[in-house]
C-alpha cells in the first residue's frame, strides 16, 4: 500500500511538471522547444548561410535551420508560395516579384545582411590583367570574341556565366553587360555557357586558358586570376577587396539579402538580429565576403 501511493506521488509530480512545460511551450516561453526554420534561396549565399546556421545552433541549441541553394529566384518563389521562412537573394528583389506577392496578401520584408564583390575571373595563363566595364560588355555580348582585342593572345574567348535562376546572372546582365542602363536592352552572347553553380565556374576558368567568367569574391580560388576593373577608360582600375567594397571604389559590388513574407516570427527576427551581430559578422569575413557591420 505504501509503494502505491509513494508511485501515485511520482506520477502526480510528472504530470504536473508535464502540465507545466506543455504550458510553457503554448505562450512561447520554453527554451527547449525545437523550432524549424526554413532557409532557402541564392547559390552565391548558401555557404554563408550554412556556416550561419551550424554557428546558431550553438547559441540556440533547439532552433534548426535548414539551408538550401537553387538560386535567388527560386527562394523567393518559394517564399511567395509558403514553403520556406527566409529566402536569401544576392540581388534586390524585383517590383513584379514584389506585385506578385502582394496581390496574394504578402508585402516581403528586406534585410541586409553581408555584401559582396563580383569578381570577374581569367586563367593565370591568360596576360591580360585589367579590363573595363565596357570591354566586358562587349565579350559579353559576343562584340569582342578574340582576347587579341583587348591586349591578349590570339585566342577565341571561352564565356562563362551563371544560370538564368542566379542573382549574381541577374545582377551582371544590368550592372556590367547594360552597364547600370535601364534601357539597354543588351542580352548575352548565345554561346555563352551557362553553369549551375560558382564553383563550376572557377573550375572551367581554372582548366581553360581562353576561359573567362565572375564569381562574387567569396568563390575565388587561388587558381584563377583575378581582374583589375574600371569604369572606363582612363578610370583607376580597382582590385577587387572589402576595402574597395567599403569605400565604394570597386565598380561590381553589391549587396546580399534575406527576405521574410511580412514580420519575421520572434524565432525569426532574433535569428536575423544575430546574423548582424559582430560574431556572425565575423563569418562573413572569413569566408571572403564584406560584412555590412564594423568589427
Amino acid at each position: 500500500m505504501r509503494s502505491f501511493s509513494f508511485l501515485l506521488i511520482i506520477l502526480i509530480v510528472v504530470s504536473l511538471s508535464s502540465t507545466a512545460c506543455s504550458s510553457g511551450s503554448t505562450d512561447g516561453q520554453a527554451s527547449d522547444q525545437l523550432v524549424s526554420i526554413q532557409n532557402k534561396g541564392s547559390d552565391t549565399m548558401v555557404n554563408l548561410a550554412l556556416a550561419w546556421a551550424e554557428a546558431y545552433q550553438t547559441v540556440k541549441p533547439n532552433i534548426l535551420i535548414a539551408v538550401t541553394g537553387g538560386g535567388s529566384g527560386t527562394g523567393i518563389t518559394a517564399l511567395a508560395n509558403n514553403t520556406v521562412d527566409i529566402a536569401n537573394a544576392s540581388r534586390a528583389i524585383k517590383p513584379e516579384e514584389i506585385a506578385a506577392m502582394q496581390a496574394i496578401g504578402i508585402e516581403p520584408l528586406e534585410f541586409i545582411v553581408a555584401r559582396d564583390a563580383i569578381a570577374v575571373i581569367v586563367n593565370p595563363e591568360n596576360p591580360v590583367n585589367q579590363l573595363t566595364l565596357s570591354q566586358i560588355s562587349a565579350i559579353y555580348s559576343g562584340e569582342i570574341n578574340n582576347w587579341q582585342e583587348v591586349g591578349g593572345e590570339d585566342r577565341p574567348i571561352v564565356r562563362l556565366s551563371r544560370e538564368t535562376n542566379s542573382g549574381t546572372h541577374v545582377y551582371f546582365l544590368e550592372t556590367v553587360l547594360r552597364l547600370s542602363d535601364k534601357d539597354n536592352k543588351t542580352f548575352f552572347s548565345t554561346d555563352t555557357l551557362m553553369l549551375p553553380s560558382s564553383e563550376g565556374i572557377t573550375a572551367e576558368v581554372r582548366d581553360n586558358p581562353n576561359a573567362i567568367g565572375y564569381d562574387g569574391l567569396g568563390y575565388v580560388i587561388p587558381e584563377v586570376k583575378v581582374l583589375f576593373i574600371a569604369i572606363a577608360a582612363g578610370d583607376e582600375y580597382i582590385y577587387p577587396s572589402a576595402e574597395t567594397v567599403n569605400n565604394q571604389t570597386y565598380p561590381i559590388a553589391r549587396d546580399l539579402y534575406m527576405y521574410t513574407a511580412g514580420q519575421p516570427s520572434t524565432e525569426e527576427q532574433a535569428y536575423l538580429d544575430w546574423i548582424l551581430s559582430v560574431s556572425a559578422q565575423q563569418i562573413v569575413t572569413e569566408l571572403g565576403f564584406v560584412p555590412v557591420i564594423s568589427p
